[in-house]
Parts: C-alpha cells; structure tokens; sequence
C-alpha cells in the first residue's frame, strides 16, 4: 500500500489521463505503457492504479522490478509469479519459458485479467509474458511502466502516458510532506527549502529522498546537507538514475557524456553536427536512444535534459579520477581546467575540454600543457586571452576550436590528420601554416575577424572543405589560388575583407551555396563559375566596387541577391528565369549617378527619361515573374518610379517600398494575386493615391498605410477578406475617412487608427469578431468610442486610448470599458491598474477626459 503523501500528490491529473486510455468498461484487450525519466513516479502512479481497479477484473498480478529480477532470478520465475498471483496457486510447474508461454496463453486466454508489469527494460521480457492480446479475455488490461520508449514501440503498445517532473506547488507539497510533515514550509526553513526543491527539479524520488533525510534536522545540518549535494549527488539517487546510463553500449555512453558535459540546451542539429565532427559518426539515431531512455528530450528544437540527469552524468565522469582532473576524460568546469593547465597534470585519458566564458578574461599560459593529451579529440576555448600559445597541440585533435587564440601560426608540427574543423575568431594568426598540409578530412575553417591575417593557406590538399569563413579579416591582401579548385565548398564568405583586391578569373565551385563579398571595397571583378552548382541561392555583392555580374554567376536556384551600394553597369538578362529570388536593397546611400545605370538589366522597355537611377531596374522588373520578395526600402524613389507594368510580378507575396517619395501608386499593384505584405509606410501618398481596386488584392493579410496624407481611403478596402493587420496610423484621415463596411474585415486582428482626426467611427466596427489590438492614440477630436458588444469573449485584447482628450461619456465605453472594469470587480482605476498589467484583458486610458464621469458609474457595477 502507498503512504498518503505518495498517494495523492499531483496524482489527480495523471489518473484521469491513465484512466482515459484504460477506458475499464469496454470489452477489447488493451496494452497500456507508463514511460518516464528513473524516480519520476511511474512505480507509484502504477500501483495506485492497480490498487483502484484490480477489483473489477477476475484475476490480477502486479510483477514489481521486472528488470531486478529478471536479471537475478530469469524469466520462468516471473512467468511463475505471473500465473501464481492470477490462478491462486502456489507450486506452478514451469520447465522453461516456452512451456511457460504456452501455460500463460492456455489458463488466460479466457480470463479478464489486469497484469502490471513494473520497469521493463527488456524486448523479451515482454515477448515471453505478455507478447499477443489474444493470450487474455475480453476486457483485459496490462500496464507496462518502463524508461525506454523504443520497447513500447516495438512491442506495438500504442497507449503510452509519458509521466512528468512534479509541477512547483507539487514539489513544494511532496517535500513539505516528507520535511516536515506537514502541508506546508516552516517559515524559518524557507529558503533552505527552495535550494532543495530546485535541485530536485520536480523528481520525486529526489524530493522524497531530501526530504525524509531532513526530517527533525536543524538549519546547520540542512546548511550541510546542501554543500555536500553541491559537490556529489546522493548516493541512492544517483544509483537510481545511472540504471538508465548502465544500459547503453560504449559508443552511446560516450555520446551521452559529450551532451551532458558540453550541449546541454543547444540546438538539435549544431549538436549533431558536433558529435559527428568529433567521430561519433550515427549521433542522430543515438540520441534518438537517449530521447527514448528518457535520459535526453528535446525542446523547441533544443536538446536538453533533467538537471539531475545531467548531474549523474558530471559525477560518472568525476569518478574516472576523484582527486585528479587531469585524469578524467572530460574537463568542462574553469577551476578543473585551470588547474590542469597551471600544474601541467594532463594526461591521455583526457578526450575533450570545452572552457566557455561568459565574460572576457586574461590568463596566463603553459606553453607546454597540452603535451601529453596525445587523445584530445575536442578543444574549444571561448572568451580567453592567454599570453601566449601553445607549443604543442595534439595531432588527434578533431575539433579546434579557440577564439582569441594568441599565436601568430599553429605549431609547426602540429599535423591534425582527424580534423574535421577548425575555428580561431578573433585571433592573432597572421597564417595558418606554411606550405601544404594535407588535411582531407577538413570541412570548416572559420578565421573570422583575424584582423592579423595576411594570407590564406595552400588548399591544394583540402579538398573536402565545405565552409570557410573569413569575414572581417581586414589585412588579408592574398587568397591562395588554389581556393578555386574547392568542389565541395557550400559556404565561401569574404565579408569586410577589404584588402582584398581580386579573386581567381574562374572558379570550379560545383557546391557552393552562399558567395559573400559584400563590403570588399576593393573587389572590381567576381569570377566565372564554371559547374551546375545546383543549390547556389545567395550572391552578396554589397559595397563592392563590382562593374558587372557575368552570365555564368546567374542561376535558376539564386533566392537572394545583395546589389546595394555596387558600381553595376551592366547585368545579364538571364536574372528573370531566378526563381524564388529576393532583391535587396538596390539602391543605397552610396548609388551610382543615372549614367551608370543606363545598360543596367538589357531587357525590358526603358522609360524615355530617367529621373532616378532605379527608374531601369525596376523598368524590367515585369520580366522576373517568379520574384517572390521586393525591398525597395528608402531607396528615395520618386513619383512615377513604380512602373505601371508592376502587377506582371505574378508570384510576389511581399512589397516594401516604405520611406520613399511616390505620392500615388500605379493601378496595376492591385493585380498582384499573391501578395501578403504590402508595406507604403511615410510614402508621401496623398488622397486618392490608393487605387479604388485595392479590394482585388484577395491574399493580402498586412496593409502598413501609417504616415500618409491619405484622408480618406478606397470603399473596396473592406473587401480584403484576409486581412490580419492594417496601419492607418498618422494618415490624416477625418469624419467619414474609414468606410461604413470596414467591419466587413473578418479576419482582422489589429486595427491601428492612431493619430488621426475623426470624430467619431463607423459602427460596424462591432463586426470585428476577430480583433484583439484596437489603438486610437492621440486621436485628440474622437467624441465617442464604437460599440463593440461583450468585451468578454476576448482571450486577449488591448484597447489604447492615451491621448484622447475629448473622449467623454460613457457612450461606445459601455462594451469595452465597462463589462471589463466589471468582470475585474474593482471601484478606482488607480488600483485596479496593477491587476490588469497581469491580466489577459489589458487596456490602456491615459488623459481620457471622460474617465471621471466613468468612475461616476462605479456603483452601478457593484
């Protein structure tokens, strides 16, 4: 029987689940799996459920440790056990467990039975006691409680109740229960109590352990008790938690370790990545296992795990060499590595350091400290300045990874024939090595900010590069000319290298994906590229001195192309077959005179006159019929600049042409069928600008008209039926400005009307059943607020008045204001403010001269 504090803790919510999938009154055979982290609850919670409903079937068995006494006794005497319990007989003769299969299938095939199987662990433990449904009567129930999801999975149990860490009130109860037996903390034990149940992290087991441990103990023991946790894990619990580490083979421990010490909260596939790199080759299926072992679990996106998990992790690692850091596989704490390093105590048992500070710190260094970890297979050191480099690195190392890394070179005899990446940022290199090293397994070589750095290495023997990255090298004047012979580089980005004068006139980069020399001031010519280079989607060319974009550069996979700031006489007309293409930015402060832009994009019909140098581009852009996205952004485009041949882009979705000088739009911008952003924020446009048929525009879902003399707006606005967001902010509309039907926008969440001059608004506003961002800021003339019947049924709303210095009365206030300030129960704004900021329903009435006579009405709401 379980003791009541066991019993009743956050139980509630998980039987309801638990019973929810056992359904006891239907009549099929039903397999139910119970799956948790080790000391989360599932014991308990199945024993609780057996004890509620045993009673209602014509046999039961509860086989406790199934994995203990496996193990220790083999399957026939759980097989005993089993029929023993259900049959009532004490001597039941089982000669081995297929005589045994056959005995349980034969006595029970007819019987409603409820069998729980505790802490399964193994495939053919549920194979030989439980494998078919049709071995049990109609109305049977077996529960399985287990840490390994995959078992639950391949045995084909497809109810499965994953049980969860204690909530905070949950833990704080359980470990009030067991501290002080009682419900709740004694106050002086307060924030001793807090320290326990943050290290429990909502584990049970934890919490029950702590908890009867402190029991009738003073606050100077407690004191104790916590110091001693900080430097190992309790006994029991940590030998509870390693069963699930214990069964993993060598190759997923190591995996396990590496997470538990290094990745913890880190993005799944960076993660992957990493292992990989460090030759744990086949980590996504391994984590995977760890996922289904409840040792690991995944959030948004991010690996994580219990913090108790992790720590058993650190102390299996703190046991390789309890005294000794410099004995241990891998070092991850400052003071463990520091003291590695100062005494020189390194050994080949070390495999990995990883030293992140959070903060910039100087230390001083030991040339030689790195000499006897001849297995180092990662060494990552973020956020440290040492005085000097080191003169020895191990040629075993994989990973090399070190920011601020003090030397000029690498140590010349350091030949890393493992290495698979190598990232120095922001480091004191100048180059990398002389001559040629033949490093084929390299994939990444990432010198970031290296303002030192004057050449790049021979890649002749690097030929399986992928990635290398050296933005922000200012004093790198030469590139080896072997880098265009690089077939397998994704990513080549040269960044602010603004030394660099040239590059290669060809280059063979099959693979490439990203080329980025944007703000290399001194570029004139990009090269020729030469191979399919199917997956190439981005070409940065931004504050370069560039004249022209050979043929060769275009291709059909580009999405994104970065022209701004460039000297570009000439492109090719083989831009319009670019699909999905992004043109940012053409025109920048640093444009070219109209001159230069005269043969820009051959194609197209030029206009006659030029008036902006942006006039060509955009002349032409009716021929990309597969651009998805326009940003033509403060480019100080003017009246008539917007060609009106615009709505031949059939496949744009987004249009940005905000900051600029148009005054009116062309008509044919209502054609564009796909459209779903369209921003004119500060676009000088004045009345009548809209054009009448903006209705047309049946996929819009954002319209941003904020800082334009609009004054009125277009009846067919109202017709734009997906219409989540619209902004008349600063629009200068007056009384009878916003159609009478604008409560026709059914989708529409946010409405802002900010800064305008109406006096009062339509009333079909009330018909906006979707909005939940309502702002009428500074519309200093607004008399009276429209109707909008029962504020209620908002789940969130935010209605923002401020500034509305004739808003009086209680007209139009009555279904927002009210029935809110009436569902709060409260008589004063001032106090009721502090509430509402922690509210869903949250309004804003600042300077709102009616608010007095509002209060007026206080008793009215009593």
């Amino acid at each position: 029987m379980l003791d009541s504090s066991e019993r009743f803790v956050g139980i509630d919510s998980k039987l309801k689940e638990i019973d929810f999938l056992l359904e006891t009154d239907a009549n099929d055979v039903r397999f139910i799996g119970i799956w948790g982290m080790g000391g989360v609850g599932k014991t308990t919670l199945a024993r609780l459920v057996y004890e509620r409903i045993s009673h209602d079937f014509e046999g039961s068995s509860f086989l406790a440790n199934v994995r203990e006494v496996y193990s220790k006794d083999g399957i026939v005497h759980l097989q005993k056990q089993l029929l023993s319990e259900i049959l009532g007989e004490n001597n039941i003769q089982i000669w081995n467990a297929y005589s045994g299969i056959t005995r349980i299938s034969r006595c029970l095939c007819n019987k409603k039975v409820l069998l729980v199987l505790d802490d399964v662990d193994q495939l053919d433990q549920l194979e030989k006691l439980v494998k078919q449904k049709e071995w049990f009567g109609f109305g049977s129930r077996v529960v399985v409680t287990t840490r390994d999801e995959r078992l639950l999975v391949e045995h084909g149990i497809e109810m499965v109740y994953e049980v969860k860490p204690l909530t905070q009130d949950e833990a704080l109860f359980l470990f009030s229960r067991k501290a002080f037996k009682d419900d709740e903390l004694e106050e002086d034990f307060l924030e001793l109590s807090k320290c326990f149940m943050n290290y429990a992290s909502g584990l049970p087991l934890a919490l029950k352990t702590l908890g009867s441990f402190l029991y009738k103990r003073g606050r100077d023991e407690w004191k104790s008790a916590l110091d001693k946790l900080k430097q190992a894990p309790d006994r029991k619990i940590f030998e509870t938690l390693k069963i699930s580490y214990d069964g993993l083979d060598e190759f997923e421990k190591g995996i396990f370790l590496d997470i538990a010490c290094f990745h913890k909260s880190c993005e799944q596939e960076r993660v992957i990545e990493g292992l990989e790199n460090c030759g744990f080759v086949g980590a996504r299926v391994v984590i995977e296992v760890l996922i289904e072992q409840s040792l690991l679990y995944i959030s948004f996106d991010s690996l994580s795990m219990h913090d108790l998990i992790q720590e058993m992790a650190w102390e299996i690692v703190r046991q390789e060499s309890y005294d000794e850091p410099g004995g241990r596989s891998r070092l991850w704490l400052p003071k463990d590595i520091w003291h590695v390093h100062a005494k020189n105590t390194g050994s080949e048992a070390i495999e990995a350091i990883v030293l992140r500070l959070s903060e910039f710190k100087e230390a001083h260094c030991n040339p030689e400290a790195f000499t006897k970890m001849c297995k180092l297979r990662l060494l990552d050191i973020h956020n440290v300045s040492l005085s000097k480099g080191p003169k020895h690195l191990p040629n075993a190392l994989r990973v090399l990874k070190w920011s601020w890394y003090p030397s000029k070179c690498l140590p010349p005899i350091f030949q890393p024939d493992e290495l698979t990446e190598l990232s120095l940022r922001h480091s004191k290199i100048d180059h990398l090595w002389d001559g040629i090293k033949r490093l084929g397994k390299l994939k990444s070589i990432d010198l970031r900010y290296s303002h030192n750095l004057t050449r790049t290495p021979d890649f002749t023997s690097i030929q399986n590069l992928e990635k290398l990255v050296l933005e922000g090298c200012t004093n790198l004047a030469k590139i080896h000319s072997s880098i265009a012979f690089l077939r397998r580089l994704r990513i080549l980005n040269l960044k602010d290298c603004k030394s660099i004068m040239s590059l290669p006139n060809k280059v063979e980069m099959e693979s490439l994906e990203v080329f980025d020399i944007s703000g290399c001031s001194k570029v004139k010519k990009i090269p020729e590229f030469v191979g399919e280079m199917k997956n190439f989607w981005r070409l940065s060319l931004s504050g370069t001195v560039v004249q022209e974009i050979p043929s060769s550069v275009i291709r059909r996979s580009l999405e994104e192309i970065d022209l701004s700031g460039t000297a570009l006489r000439e492109t090719e007309s083989s831009l319009v077959s670019v699909k999905n293409l992004v043109l940012s930015n053409f025109m920048g402060s640093n444009a070219p005179p109209a001159r230069s832009w005269r043969s820009f994009f051959t194609f197209g019909e030029f206009p006659a006159k030029i008036s902006h140098p942006a006039s060509v581009v955009l002349a032409s852009l009716k021929d990309l019929c597969f651009l998805k996205d326009l940003n033509l952004e403060n480019c100080n485009l003017c009246e008539g600049a917007i060609p009106d041949n615009i709505g031949f882009l059939s496949s744009l979705e987004t249009l940005n042409l905000s900051g600029n000088h148009l005054v009116s739009l062309p008509g044919s911008i209502s054609g564009l069928s796909k459209l779903r952003d369209l921003n004119l924020e500060n676009c000088s446009l004045c009345e009548g600008a809209i054009p009448e048929d903006i209705g047309f525009l049946s996929s819009l879902v954002m319209l941003n008209l904020s800082g334009n003399h609009l004054v009125s707006l277009p009846a067919s606005i109202s017709g734009l039926s997906k219409l989540r967001d619209l902004n008349l902010k600063n629009c200068s509309l007056c009384e009878g400005a916003i159609p009478e039907d604008i409560g026709f926008l059914s989708s529409l969440v946010g409405l802002n009307l900010s800064g305008n001059h109406f006096v009062s608004l339509p009333a079909s506003i009330s018909g906006l059943s979707k909005l939940q961002y309502f702002y009428l800021k500074n519309c200093k003339r607004l008399q009276q607020l429209p109707a909008i019947p029962d504020a209620r049924r908002f789940g969130y709303f935010w209605c923002s008045f401020e500034n509305c210095f004739s808003l009086g009365g209680i007209q139009g206030c009555n279904a927002i204001m009210y029935s809110m300030l009436k569902r709060f129960n409260q008589v004063f704004l001032s106090p009721i403010l502090p509430r509402l900021l922690s509210c869903v329903h949250l309004f804003t009435l600042f300077l709102c001269a009616g608010v007095p006579s509002v209060l007026a009405y206080s008793n009215s709401w009593k």
